[in-house]
């Protein structure tokens, strides 16, 4: 395919594809105006099915058995989400190049690297005993809407005509066999740690990433940090982007920022709330995208009744409830991920070095099909430890990862087909024992009043080392297995009557010697939850709603503490401390101390700290650790000479900050808003390779945004242009045995298809802080009912 084509062609398409979707009504997700059909043959099904889509886009699908149910999960999938699954199944299993031609053949190289290829019965039993059967019901599900689309082929998503292929059918393995996605941990922080290290020592890479416990790194024996490529990273990152395209070219994302892909979760027990009930919240940050990452849904069938949200292309519910457990998760960052450094045979490239031999790597040869062309053919090299992602000729060097999500049972999320189903703590404790990826904090409560905390994830031993840096992959530093989900910690109905997690470092002491890991999320959103929550002893679901929403930055609150006493004789630097010495640090849309604030940590604080603190390293290290940062300026001594290098610091750097945002928004202080710099944009991924017209139907935005990635209403930004990165898109907040009065939010709507409502219909909403009712029972679910659809055996 020429995708330089794709403009002179889009129009067609786009049109064609438009008018295909609004004529299917509410089937194809069309406009809400059209009468949806009312009885749909669908291949596979053993009894009707009935889909009733509520006025927020939330499906809820009432099936007389399991297998049905899961396999109308899948047709509803693809109905409102088609292009996206298709896309992340094409991504993930390397089959870009297959529909897109050329310019993928590199991606689609690389994300084969990071299949599982291992043992399938292994595979499928790490999750459930019928995880097989629910993935193949799944994945029918999806087959069975392509077939319908065959049939009315003028009802096919406006994505595929603009890029000119059809979607895949999908095999039951491909839900598992995709592991790219997941969010893993920290093989990029090995090599940036190493980079310091080469520049100024180990020890000045504490500015860039604290570690928590306090921990010393040392350089392993055998591994020199000055001889890492600085291309070694190219082919992971490349096979874990997401795809893009823009006109006349194809290009991918940058990598995830995995350090700010979080979450907030808590649950507060009945002795705590108003109601006696427990209230239980989450909102996972993940990348913002038009649509959005996760989709709801409640699935209802003998046995089972779940509802809340889940990754599109995966079956099942991963945050939810069931009516008698609730459940929420975060990240809980344990470290799955190690970079191996071989040294190769000057004889044999193929052989590297271990223990007292020579071993031959592994090399695959996989036939990549490509639009417009032949074939290609690529290698594929992996050691007894991983694949291979570089390999450095002139030094004689490989680099090899090895990775916890390329065992068994990794497939990220798909392990929720266990615990949605669990009614005790005991069963939901058993079902996160086998847990894999991506490591989570779970927090349960249930309708006996319950509520308890199950970390959850496949955690390397490392008996000799610490993971911080990469290694030599001769036998001297290997894993000994795995720990179990047993030797973790959990917690149910601790004496506080809540819990609360945020990706900080929540280890009990006597589990710190366990080396799960040393890089987690600074504290500040836990600190503030933690601070609000102990403060109520009559809480509600609205007291969880305005938390979630919640936008005071404590940095800011210990940052402008340091600024009592200080003055200067530059009008400008005397306005900008009089402007947050005044403020309340609340990160508003609206504040003009927040702009300031932000601007000032961002991009003169932060990286002027680095220049003082580590003049070697500040070429590479971008900005500082803000809890570093922090402590450091609230008791020099480390990091600064004293008290006086200290004010001058601050001082010097707001003076700039101040000046930098007088050009930026103007000299009138009064008119200065966080969100004229800081902004939201739902773009979809197509968006670059349209025209003004179609990109304002396709993305959804801009819009002014209050917060940062230290507000519990967290909103992490590029600093080049402050558009925001990632944060809450989906929240929930359950009201435990009262289902329906239960709240959520996922923005920007639940539909991938822009000519439906349902596409950007909860922005709006998202944006102002509000939310609809979850329903659940019968009853409630009728009185928001808005399309109906009785799927039938075809």
């Amino acid at each position: 395919m020429d995708v330089g084509r794709i403009r002179v062609s889009r129009r067609s398409a786009l049109a064609a594809g438009a008018a295909g979707i609004a004529g299917a009504g509410g089937l194809a997700g069309g406009t809400a105006s059209a009468e949806p059909p009312r009885h749909i043959r669908v291949r596979g099904l053993r009894e009707p099915v009935e889909l009733i889509e509520d006025r927020y886009g939330v499906p809820h699908l009432y099936a007389r058995n399991e297998d049905d149910v899961f396999l109308a999960q899948g047709f509803n999938a693809a109905r409102v989400r088609l292009f996206q699954i298709d896309l992340w199944r094409r991504r993930g299993l390397g089959r870009l190049s297959e529909v897109l031609g050329p310019d993928y053949v590199a991606q689609d190289r690389a994300t084969r690297l990071f299949l599982y290829r291992g043992d399938m019965a292994a595979e499928w039993a790490r999750y459930s005993p019928d995880a097989r059967r629910i993935a193949t019901r799944f994945t029918a599900g999806i087959n069975a809407y392509v077939d319908w689309l065959d049939a009315h082929p003028d009802r096919l998503p406006e994505e595929f005509g603009l890029l000119g292929y059809r979607p895949a059918r999908w095999e039951p393995e491909d839900v598992v066999r995709i592991r790219s996605h997941g969010l893993t941990r920290n093989l990029t922080g090995e090599v940036e740690r190493a980079r310091v290290a080469c520049a100024a020592g180990p020890d000045a890479d504490l500015v860039r990433q604290g570690l928590q416990p306090d921990h010393r790194v040392t350089v392993p024996e055998g591994f020199d940090p000055c001889a890492l490529p600085e291309d070694v990273l190219d082919v992971f990152e490349l096979a874990t982007r997401n795809v893009e395209f823009t006109d006349g070219a194809i290009r991918t994302t940058a990598p995830r920022d995995r350090a700010n892909e979080g979450s907030n979760n808590w649950v507060v027990s009945g002795r705590r709330t108003a109601t006696g009930r427990p209230v239980l919240a989450n909102d996972p940050h993940r990348a913002y995208a038009a649509p959005s990452l996760r989709y709801l849904a409640h699935l209802s069938a003998p046995g089972l009744d779940v509802i809340g949200a889940g990754e599109p292309a995966l079956p099942g519910i991963s945050i939810g409830h069931n009516g008698t457990v609730a459940f929420g998760l975060t990240i809980f960052p344990v470290d799955q991920e190690d970079l191996y450094v071989y040294a190769l045979d000057p004889a044999d490239p193929r052989r590297y070095r271990y223990r007292d031999g020579w071993e031959r790597m592994t090399v695959l040869r996989e036939r990549v099909p490509v639009a417009g062309e032949k074939d290609h053919t690529v290698e594929l090299a992996f050691t007894r430890h991983g694949p291979v992602i570089r390999t450095d000729e002139r030094r004689g060097l490989a680099y090899a990862v090895r990775t916890a999500w390329l065992e068994p049972g990794m497939s990220p999320y798909f392990g929720s087909v266990a615990y949605m189903r669990a009614r005790t703590f005991r069963e939901f404790t058993e079902a996160m024992r086998n847990w894999g990826a991506p490591t989570e904090n779970q927090i349960y409560a249930d309708t006996a009043g319950n509520i308890g905390w199950v970390p959850g994830g496949l955690a390397p031993r490392r008996a000799d080392y610490d993971g911080l840096l990469p290694v030599p992959g001769d036998g001297r530093y290997e894993w000994d297995g795995f720990h179990s989900g047993d030797d973790l910690p959990r917690s149910l109905n601790p004496a506080e009557g809540f819990i609360a997690t945020a990706n900080q470092f929540n280890l009990p002491p006597e589990y710190r010697d366990m080396r799960l890991g040393y890089e987690w999320t600074n504290p500040f959103r836990h600190q503030r939850i933690t601070e609000v929550l102990t403060k109520q002893h009559r809480h509600t679901v609205a007291d969880s709603r305005a938390l979630q929403n919640d936008q005071l930055s404590i940095p800011a609150r210990r940052l402008t503490a340091l600024l009592t006493g200080l003055d200067s004789r530059d009008p400008g630097l005397r306005r900008a401390l009089r402007l947050l010495r005044g403020w309340d640090a609340v990160e508003s849309a609206d504040s003009a101390a927040a702009a300031l604030f932000e601007v000032w940590l961002s991009q003169h604080l932060g990286p002027g700290f680095v220049r003082a603190a580590v003049p070697k390293a500040a070429g590479i290290i971008k900005d500082a650790d803000t809890l570093v940062l922090l402590g450091e300026l609230e008791n020099p001594g480390r990091w600064l000479p004293d008290v006086p290098a200290r004010d001058r610091l601050l001082l010097d750097t707001l003076r700039t900050a101040h000046t930098q945002l007088s050009e930026r928004l103007g000299r009138d202080e009064s008119a200065w808003q966080w969100g004229r710099l800081h902004h939201t944009l739902f773009a979809h991924p197509a968006s670059a390779a349209l025209d003004h017209d179609d990109r304002l139907r396709f993305d959804v935005g801009p819009f002014p945004r209050g917060g940062s990635p230290d507000t519990v209403n967290q909103s992490s930004y590029r600093t080049t242009d402050y558009r925001q990165t990632n944060g809450p898109s989906f929240r929930m907040i359950l009201d435990v045995g009262n289902w329906d009065s239960s709240l959520a939010i996922n923005t920007p709507g639940q539909s991938g298809t822009p000519t439906d409502p349902h596409y950007r219909d909860l922005a709006t909403p998202w944006r102002k802080g509000d939310y609809f009712p979850l329903a659940y029972t019968r009853e409630a679910v009728e009185r928001v009912a808005e399309r109906r659809v009785v799927l039938w055996p075809g």
